[in-house]
């Protein structure tokens, strides 16, 4: 976070406070889906098993009709006994004898028969959801209160012609009379079921998060005890005497990569100040040499003005001061080149036109090579007309020492981006120096036998151009030869604006 920034007053600063909070947030949402399911599950199991019960005891009452026998009135489930011609229930039980059985029957009677059920229907039963009228003379008293409410219902038919006349009798019916038997599925069981897993599961939850962000806290508090002993390590590092490095944990984790990572880049900065102080002693001594001669003529000059030749005097001052003026420049631009700076001011260049003005005058005096460029249209990029024209010539001087025949220059406009291939037809690189090759001073003079020139810092320049422009340069493999690939980003057409 940038150290301007404001920091959130809700988000724990403490590495170890985040972990365990991000554990707990984690872990609260898997367990809430864990839950969910667990609870819609539960409900299912539980709604299945209530239908089940009343399905059961729908067949003992079938059976107990069949025998003419009177359901008695306890019941688990509620139940009601209606039959045609007949305005009170024959039987009922389970909460549905709150209702006063001196009035009518709650359910529906059921039609007729006119003949006896198929053998294959002797026994089937259906479903389907009833509403139970909410009427004065209901009475719950201590049970489950159905009035008003709708469930679903499993119901089967008995007719009453199949049976003696003795069993209709007993039953209160008459022999043409058809009897259905109601049995609720009430949801109270599988509501209570579900209530309890859900009070459960809430109270495991909520253990399990506290252990959960206990055991997160804790754990990444051991894990950074090595990144405090390298934070104190580090801190003990300064300018006078970067020497000093961090234990690496014998370990192998993470950390052990985080301490290997904090020396190679103290090695870094250490070789970086031996340069820097080796580049000031190198340009002290370079200029040492003409200030002495400078200022030794001058003091000489001075202290005997009637013998000095003053023409040749200033002859010596000013040819030293050329050279002193000469070589600031030169460590100017030494350092112009190392830093990161975008371009000033830059200009829309046609990379089609430049690449094309090099292949034309490129000169191919040394060995008989063919350089083409390809091109379908302009390809329009901001920055420095010189510097591109640089970057182009170090590829084209590349590919010139390491082809074979031929050089192929393509350029092409892919959406935001201008891609420019520079393909030669060489002995190509090893796959494992292709990032190696644009170091400065590397030169692969195995792989590439026939590099007979170059510094090795065309490609390093190239790519540092490259950079410059916000484009990207690599090598991208190929079968035969070196392809140089350099993207680019497009600058927009007149016509596009």
């Amino acid at each position: 976070m940038n150290a301007t920034e404001p920091r959130r007053r809700w988000w724990p600063r403490s590495v170890r406070a985040r972990a365990a909070l991000a554990a707990a947030l984690t872990a609260a949402v898997v367990l809430v889906g864990i839950g969910w399911w667990v609870h819609r599950e539960v409900y299912r199991q539980s709604t299945q098993i209530a239908a089940e019960q009343a399905r059961k005891h729908l067949l003992a009452l079938v059976d107990q009709l069949n025998e003419g026998v009177v359901p008695g009135r306890r019941s688990a489930v509620p139940y009601e006994v209606v039959a045609t011609g007949r305005r009170t229930a024959v039987a009922s039980g389970g909460g549905m004898d709150g209702f006063d059985p001196g009035t009518r029957h709650v359910l529906p009677a059921p039609s007729a028969l006119s003949a006896p059920p198929d053998d294959d229907a002797a026994w089937s039963y259906a479903t389907r959801p009833i509403r139970i009228p909410v009427r004065r003379d209901y009475d719950p008293g201590n049970g489950f209160d159905l009035a008003g409410g709708t469930y679903p219902v499993l119901y089967a038919d008995v007719w009453a012609g199949e049976l003696s006349s003795d069993r209709a009798a007993a039953l209160g019916v008459t022999a043409d009379a058809t009897l259905r038997a109601y049995v609720v599925v009430l949801p109270d069981t599988a509501e209570a079921i579900t209530r309890t897993t859900d009070g459960l599961l809430l109270r495991a939850g909520l253990v399990s998060l506290v252990l959960i962000a206990a055991a997160a806290y804790f754990t990444v508090r051991i894990a950074l005890r090595p990144v405090e002993a390298i934070r104190v390590l580090t801190a003990s590092v300064t300018a006078s005497d970067p020497r000093e490095r961090v234990t690496v944990p014998a370990t192998g984790h993470e950390i052990t990569a985080l301490a290997t990572t904090i020396n190679t880049t103290l090695q870094r900065l250490d070789n970086a100040a031996a340069q820097q102080r080796r580049f000031v002693a190198d340009a002290a001594h370079e200029l040492r040499s003409p200030l002495t001669t400078l200022l030794a003529s001058l003091e000489v000059a001075l202290a005997y003005p009637e013998r000095t030749d003053w023409p040749a005097t200033a002859t010596t001052a000013a040819r030293q001061t050329r050279r002193l003026h000469a070589l600031a420049e030169d460590l100017l631009l030494l350092a112009r080149l190392d830093t990161r700076t975008p371009t000033a001011d830059p200009e829309t260049v046609d990379l089609t036109a430049l690449a094309s003005r090099l292949t034309e005058q490129y000169p191919l005096t040394e060995r008989p090579l063919t350089l083409t460029c390809d091109s379908t249209a302009p390809a329009l990029a901001h920055g420095n007309p010189d510097e591109y024209e640089r970057l182009l010539r170090n590829l084209i001087d590349n590919a010139a020492r390491h082809a074979a025949h031929r050089i192929q220059i393509t350029i092409r406009n892919q959406d935001a981006w201008v891609v420019l291939t520079v393909h030669d037809d060489g002995p190509g690189v090893p796959a494992e120096d292709a990032e190696r090759i644009f170091e400065r001073f590397v030169r692969l003079d195995d792989a590439r036998s026939r590099d007979h020139g170059g510094t090795g810092l065309g490609l390093a320049i190239a790519r540092d151009l490259a950079h410059r422009h916000r484009g990207t340069l690599t090598l991208t493999p190929r079968t035969l030869g070196a392809c140089f690939r350099l993207r680019l980003p497009r600058a927009s057409t007149p016509a596009e604006k």
